[in-house]
């Protein structure tokens, strides 16, 4: 355990920190689960709307410092790639 104040005010900040990333990353998860289940069902219109909330939510995580900018990048261009390839083989 910390004994000097401003170890013991890191401590603080660090968990309040950790809680707060750890929420961010749990909505990203949700809304990219919830976005390829429509795209399982075959919902494109619905598909593209979680889409673009997903790309939101990971958009906000990069202005928050809890995502790198490039791990952003990479998940909205995966996104988008599963949604354009699934559009693709139903036509």
């Amino acid at each position: 355990m910390a004994n000097i104040k401003s170890a013991k005010k890191r401590i603080k900040i660090t968990e309040f920190r950790t809680a707060r990333n750890r929420s961010i990353k749990s909505a990203i998860k949700t809304a990219i689960r919830r976005f390829e289940e429509a795209l399982a069902a075959g919902n494109f219109e619905e598909a593209q709307s979680r889409m673009q909330y997903a790309e939101k939510k990971i958009r906000q995580a990069v202005a928050k410092g809890t995502l790198h900018k490039n791990t952003a990048s990479r998940k909205v261009s995966q996104l988008a790639n599963r949604f354009n390839h699934a559009k693709k083989q139903a036509i």
